[in-house]
């Protein structure tokens, strides 16, 4: 009786599997594209093995063993199949708008990314794939078990005393050094709350080196005369050519380590100094900093830290489970 019910249950599998392989025979489809694997009465086929391989070692710079494409290519499938079982399924637009979100981190457009991609054999398809099944299956773990991935305080706490060596003082502050209330060194292991305005004085795009270098000598001199916020906006806002924006608040986990820095060493009311960028020569008035009881960066960091720690555990377990219950079959 068990083996009449596993055999029905597995009747519609082995038959899409007779038909899709009568179907290639018939056509005289080539090895590349032969089915290697069903996963659920889903093919993985040589070509799709080829082209991930290559993709991978875009990425890695290592060439991965065929059974490790594979491997990662039936992962995939199961991903996508466990997703949309709980509703997580992405429309191309969703997954287009990771590729452009990618290529943009390159510095390149979509369609170059298509192209160089191309120019190594591999189909932007074959990278969208892989985009998708990560999505899916990111958003359904932590959809699902976010109760247990969540980080407590007194985890975080409990670690970043482990992590700070016991001989950690509060250090003097050296002239000119940003202080806190105390009159104590700002160092990393606080936090501070940043309140701040951009200013940027624009230089057009294509303009000569010489107009460049004129706003920036602009620039310093402005910024030896601007003692607070309120003088940065009375003078900015009337400036032609110049845009000083509304104020923003950030705190030191918000902020990158070179920009804490720059602006620790920035006495309140006062400008960073000048950069150049894309929109022409751009400083920031420091108009507050006040300690915070919000994460510092190394709380931040460490959190961060255990987050991962938990996903990783918990989606392999998943991963584990649902590639057990699948249909894997090796032709």
């Amino acid at each position: 009786m068990t083996m009449t019910i596993t055999l029905l249950q597995r009747l519609p599998l082995l038959v899409s599997g007779c038909a899709l392989a009568l179907m290639l025979m018939a056509s005289g489809t080539p090895a590349s594209a032969q089915v290697a694997v069903m996963v659920n009465g889903e093919p993985i086929t040589n070509y799709d093995i080829e082209q991930r391989s290559k993709l991978n070692f875009m990425s890695t710079h290592k060439q991965p063993t065929r059974q490790e494409v594979i491997d990662e290519l039936i992962d995939q499938k199961v991903k996508i199949k466990e997703a949309k079982q709980f509703g997580v399924d992405p429309s191309v637009s969703d997954i287009d708008a990771s590729f452009a979100d990618m290529s943009s981190r390159m510095r390149i457009t979509p369609d170059q990314l298509a192209k160089s991609l191309e120019s190594q054999g591999v189909r932007p398809d074959t990278l969208k794939a892989r985009i998708r099944a990560d999505m899916v299956w990111t958003s359904l773990v932590r959809g699902r078990f976010k109760e247990s991935l969540q980080v407590g305080e007194r985890e975080v706490a409990a670690a970043a005393r482990e992590d700070k060596p016991a001989e950690d003082k509060p250090a003097e502050a050296k002239p000119g050094e940003a202080t806190n209330e105390q009159g104590n060194k700002e160092t990393s292991s606080e936090s501070f709350e940043y309140k701040m305005q951009p200013i940027v004085l624009i230089v057009p795009r294509g303009s000569a080196p010489a107009a460049v270098e004129l706003r920036q000598k602009e620039a310093e001199t402005l910024r030896s005369r601007v003692q607070s916020c309120d003088e940065a906006n009375s003078l900015f806002k009337a400036m032609q050519n110049a845009a000083i924006r509304e104020p923003v608040t950030k705190t030191s986990a918000d902020l990158p380590a070179a920009l804490r820095d720059l602006l620790d060493k920035t006495p309140i009311g006062h400008l960073t100094p000048p950069e150049t960028t894309k929109q022409g020569v751009e400083m920031v008035a420091l108009c507050s900093r006040k300690p915070t009881t919000i994460d510092t960066p190394q709380k931040k960091a460490i959190r961060d830290k255990m987050f991962s720690d938990k996903f990783e555990a918990k989606s392999k377990a998943y991963l584990q489970q649902v590639r057990k219950a699948a249909m894997i079959e090796y032709r």
